[in-house]
């Protein structure tokens, strides 16, 4: 069995590797020339082959798929970063729906008819959330409030084409918020993680900064979340879309208290109003029955674990 994972030096990608290689999966990895390596491991910088390509030229692409011939893949190469897509829209939009757009095309050019990929499209998409409407199905309507979440749409809606048109084995999951060690500090767990670190180590002054604390999610250990993608890749329904949480969600100043309470530090917290958005989805909270029912899948590891195992990583590297 061998299984491509574009993205393979993301936060994700990362923590799949390790999994796959467990797994006893031949794994390759694509990454950018520039990639930062800091979340390969020694065992999967060992074990792993690595293979430069640019998503968004499909040459490359599709020397890559020719070359590997994968029986699995796990395409979750993207701009992930909400915020960002506030600032670069065109860059986040072309870059996340030309990049799948051109792993298809090479898969239909290259008969690649048996090989399932995994696409990784997010709860960001149903944006506003009615009252109503929590716990979120994937039957929810699509309402998004962010140029990523309109790029993780095209991807999804691009998925179900593929299938439909060309019978490509496309499976789509829309992970609600993933967290743990290795996130990247631009996002709130990892974000606030480092800042207890850096106080602790008096290399900030006691002051938190923060953004909307109101705000409401569903976080799902990111290695919980791959054994997720592991799993819906093998058992479930081509063409189908699968979310991926826990069922219940956290306000951000519940996620904050529970970082707090893990430090002696005497912390004072500040809104930060760089750190606010636009227009912000309130309540994110998902419905896994159907990922559930196709898999057996359940969550095994305890939020207060997460958020322990994330600041630790932090307290390491400050």
């Amino acid at each position: 069995m061998k299984a491509l994972i574009t993205g393979i030096t993301g936060f994700a990608g990362s923590h799949l590797a390790e999994l796959l290689l467990g797994e006893n999966i031949e794994v390759f990895g694509a990454a950018r020339q520039r990639s930062p390596m800091e979340n390969i491991t020694p065992q999967v910088k060992k074990n792993v082959a690595f293979i430069e390509c640019e998503l968004r030229d499909s040459v490359p692409v599709k020397n890559m798929l020719k070359q590997v011939e994968p029986d699995l893949i796990f395409h979750l190469a993207a701009q992930s970063f909400v915020p960002t897509s506030w600032v670069s829209p065109a860059d986040t939009i072309t870059n996340n729906i030309i990049s799948q757009l051109n792993l298809f095309e090479a898969m239909r050019d290259l008969g690649l008819k048996e090989t399932r990929i995994q696409l990784a499209c997010s709860s960001e998409e149903y944006g506003m959330v009615h009252e109503d409407e929590v716990p979120i199905r994937e039957t929810n309507p699509l309402r998004p409030l962010s140029p990523y979440a309109v790029s993780k749409i095209a991807q999804d809606m691009m998925g179900y084409q593929y299938h439909e048109s060309y019978g490509i084995k496309a499976i789509r999951t829309r992970a609600f918020n993933h967290t743990g060690p290795r996130r990247g500090e631009i996002f709130v767990t990892s974000a606030f993680a480092k800042q207890i670190a850096m106080i602790e180590k008096g290399r900030q002054e006691p002051v938190m900064k923060v953004g909307n604390l109101e705000a409401r999610r569903d976080f799902t250990d990111v290695r919980d979340t791959v054994r997720a993608y592991l799993e819906i890749i093998q058992k479930g329904e081509p063409g189908d879309v699968y979310n991926i949480c826990t069922g219940t969600s956290i306000s951000m100043q519940e996620l904050l208290d529970g970082l707090l309470a893990l430090s002696d530090v005497d912390i004072k917290v500040e809104t930060d109003p760089d750190r606010l958005r636009p227009s912000d989805v309130m309540i994110l909270e998902g419905d896994c029955s159907k990922l559930k029912a196709a898999t057996g899948w359940q969550p095994r590891i305890p939020f207060d674990r997460t958020l322990k195992d994330t600041l630790d990583y932090w307290r390491e590297r400050v």
